[in-house]
Formats: structure tokens, sequence, C-alpha cells
């Protein structure tokens, strides 16, 4: 009989921070020169597997799949080791769609004090095939050690908040989440908080 390398094991398709990624961890007592394999299959056409060319006989123990399937459709992937000769059997995932299941990371905030108002960015971990979808963010500012937060919501990827300071002073902060609309709305956590002192007579 051929004899069978121990399969990988905690298959798991995760979405997290944008990335749909499939992560396993080795089978007990498996070689060190072990390599992997993935493939994945849709929900509409269960049965036939699909290379990933960039997920063929690789070290590592995860493969991005974020770009190479469609945002649209539930899929699942499977990986197998294999060491010279020998291979393990295949093990699969469960089925996931990147617009239902997609984790968002918080977005980075870049924060320009001018005299009178500050002006906030936010940028987006985004991978280049999600590029065009209608991304949002919600970003709060307050006083420091206040628990009163202004919210300024719906603000989209590429847009720029101005916050009018003439009024302020003292230590201020701001904070932002990503939020995207699929079937409901979903939103990642709140970006650890950047604080800036306004109109400052120093």
């Amino acid at each position: 009989g051929r004899v069978l390398l121990p399969p990988p094991q905690n298959v798991t398709l995760l979405s997290k921070d944008f990335d749909m990624l499939l992560t396993w961890a080795p089978g007990g007592g498996s070689p060190p020169d072990v390599t992997y394999t993935v493939r994945y299959e849709s929900w509409e056409r269960r049965g036939k597997w699909i290379k990933v060319p960039h997920c063929k006989n690789i070290h590592r123990t995860s493969c991005n799949l974020t770009c190479v399937v469609s945002n649209y459709v539930k899929v699942r992937a499977r990986v197998k080791a294999a060491s010279g000769r020998f291979s393990s059997p295949w093990v699969e995932s469960q089925f996931k769609e990147y617009l239902l299941d997609v984790e968002l990371a918080p977005p980075v905030l870049h924060v320009n004090v001018k005299e009178n108002s500050v002006h906030v960015n936010a940028s987006f971990p985004l991978p280049s095939c999600v590029e065009s979808f209608h991304w949002t963010y919600d970003l709060n500012f307050w006083e420091a050690g206040s628990e009163d937060k202004k919210q300024y919501e719906n603000n989209f990827r590429k847009e720029s908040v101005t916050i009018n300071t003439t009024a302020l002073r003292g230590n201020y902060c701001l904070s932002a989440r990503s939020s995207f609309q699929s079937l409901d709305f979903k939103h990642s956590n709140f970006s650890q908080p950047v604080c800036v002192l306004l109109n400052h007579k120093g």
C-alpha cells in the first residue's frame, strides 16, 4: 500500500483585514520538507476544483485567495501535503463568501492640523480587486478625557473630512472605523486614537 503523509490540520478559510485567506497547520509528524498545494471550488460548480498557481508546492501554511475568486461567489478551498513521492489526502475548508464574510481592518488616519481646521484622510489596506467597492468610514472626534464624541459618518473612502477648530482649544482626539454595506452594515473596530493639540499658544 502507499504510504500516506499526515493531512494538514485546522484547515480554515477566513476573512481577515479585507483578505480571504486559507490557513492550516502541518499534520502531526510531517517531515521537514513537506509542501502544500491548494485548490478551490465555488458553490455553483461543486466538484470542479480549480488550481491556484501561486499556492502550488509551497512551504508556507497559508494561501491568499482574495483576488483569485470572484467577490460575489461562495467558495471553499482544500489543501494537501506532499513530500517526495508521498502525499496526504485533501482536507477541505468550510464555504465563505467575500462580501458577506469580509472582516474589516480599521483605517489608518492621516491628520493635518491647520490654523483653524483639521483635515483628516483615511487609508485602507485594500486588495486591488476590491478597490472599487463602496467602502466608507465613520470618524469620531472628541476632547481628550471627554465622553462626548462628535460623529462624522459614511464618508467615502477617498474623501477627507474637514473639522472647523476655530472655537476649540486643547487636546483633541480622532478615531475611525471602516464600514461596508453588504446585506447589513459591517464595521471594523475603531482605530487607535490620534490626538492633536489645537490652537495652542505656546
